[in-house]
């Protein structure tokens, strides 16, 4: 019996106060499977551009790449219509908004442009161009009054893993826990680090806080990653097994971009100004990379990389990711790294336990107590940074202050080494 397959995509069908896209898409591929055979080759979470002036809570747009009979075609497309008909009768009820759910469902027979999926976690994406570029695909889109999720959920079709994906295991509450504080245990989300090596970002250790739980009353009761699919299902079947942790619902496995640098360049140059702080603590100072004058802000919640950046001066060389911001045209920065410091002036030469001085223009250098001479310098030294905790020379921010797009340092240092090779 010959087979169809079929990307699908889904977007902005949450609100700011409930809801998940990634309940929906799971809900969505129940609703096929209770009424036509379907066999799921992968389903992907796709982490969007954080700047988007319509992103929604958690930021994330949902693919799956299906195949059905193709005598089912007609049901599928039939079934397709009357979720969503649902979904937004579903959102209809959400509380209002300033940015109301805008919820879109793409199906298409083929791989959209990677372009879409570029363009959207790199930079602003025109919902009219979007529209102008998707017709030349053989796609089913359903909307409602709004189309404003199409540029998230095409973007999750057109993603192409590499390398660099991760996997995320989601688990979601049961509908009568939604909204009640959920029932983990820390010292147990703590041991996946040492249980399941695979698995990153569990906890953060500076915090003694549990990182896979959200503090929103949505359906996710919490998201593993790693980087093994089989070590993720290993670790969510052990955090069940504890009867007084709290049971979910239903899981899935999702390929993800989270973690891959897909949303940050790394780039270097020299400082060029003195650093400026703000009253919130934020630092900024301008950097000289390739032709051209950059702002660098890290924000005090960024902290080593926001001391870091406090002890530049210009002339110092140092390489950076971040994201770019619309909003104060500068990079916000997730890694920072100095490589090639200029000297910090501390002195003139000691004698007799105390620092020489000038006698006069065109002078040397003399002892007030011995009256020895020396020839005019300065001592200095290298800047401190001990104080500040690095990995290799590179600073992020902790755990709980990373916007999860960038590799952690424990996995990237080569790669960053090269930008200074």
């Amino acid at each position: 019996m010959d087979n169809i397959r079929f990307f699908v995509g889904i977007d902005d069908t949450d609100h700011l106060e409930e809801g998940c896209t990634t309940d929906k898409m799971n809900n969505f591929i129940n609703h096929i499977i209770n009424n036509i055979s379907i066999t799921i080759s992968e389903r992907r979470l796709v982490r969007l551009w954080p700047f988007a002036s319509r992103r929604t809570r958690g930021n994330a747009a949902l693919s799956a790449i299906l195949e059905i009979h193709k005598e089912d075609e007609k049901i599928f497309f039939d079934l397709s219509e009357d979720w969503f008909k649902n979904l937004l009768l579903e959102i209809s009820k959400h509380p209002p908004s300033e940015i109301p759910a805008s919820p879109a469902l793409i199906i298409s027979k083929s791989v959209l442009s990677e372009d879409f999926y570029w363009e959207t976690v790199t930079g602003h994406v025109d919902i009219n161009t979007r529209l102008i570029e998707i017709e030349k695909y053989n796609c089913k889109i359903y909307t409602g009054k709004n189309n404003w999720g199409i540029i998230g959920a095409s973007a999750a079709i057109a993603w192409i893993p590499n390398k660099n994906s991760t996997w995320e295991l989601i688990a979601w509450r049961k509908p009568t826990m939604i909204g009640q504080k959920r029932i983990l245990d820390l010292k147990k989300v703590t041991d996946l680090d040492s249980r399941f090596l695979d698995t990153f970002l569990n906890r953060d250790p500076t915090k003694n806080r549990g990182l896979i739980s959200p503090r929103t009353p949505c359906p996710v009761l919490y998201g593993i990653r790693g980087s093994s699919y089989a070590t993720l299902k290993k670790a969510h079947i052990w955090l069940q097994s504890n009867l007084d942790f709290e049971q979910c619902s239903d899981y899935k496995i999702h390929r993800t971009n989270q973690l891959s640098d897909d949303h940050v360049s790394p780039l270097n140059g020299t400082v060029v100004s003195k650093i400026s702080i703000s009253k919130g603590a934020h630092s900024s100072l301008s950097v000289f990379s390739n032709g051209r004058n950059i702002t660098l802000i890290a924000f005090n919640e960024g902290g080593p990389v926001n001391k870091l950046l406090r002890s530049l001066v210009p002339g110092d060389m140092i390489s950076w990711t971040g994201l770019f911001s619309p909003i104060d045209n500068s990079i916000h920065l997730e890694k920072l790294s100095l490589y090639d410091s200029v000297p910090r002036i501390l002195h003139r030469p000691l004698c007799c336990y105390t620092s020489m001085k000038s006698a006069g223009n065109q002078q040397s250098l003399r002892c007030s107590k011995c009256n020895n001479k020396s020839i005019k310098y300065w001592v200095a030294k290298d800047v401190v940074t001990n104080h500040i905790k690095m990995v290799n020379n590179w600073a992020e921010p902790s755990p709980s202050n990373r916007r999860h797009l960038s590799k952690p340092l424990e996995f990237e240092i080569p790669l960053l080494n090269n930008l200074i090779s």
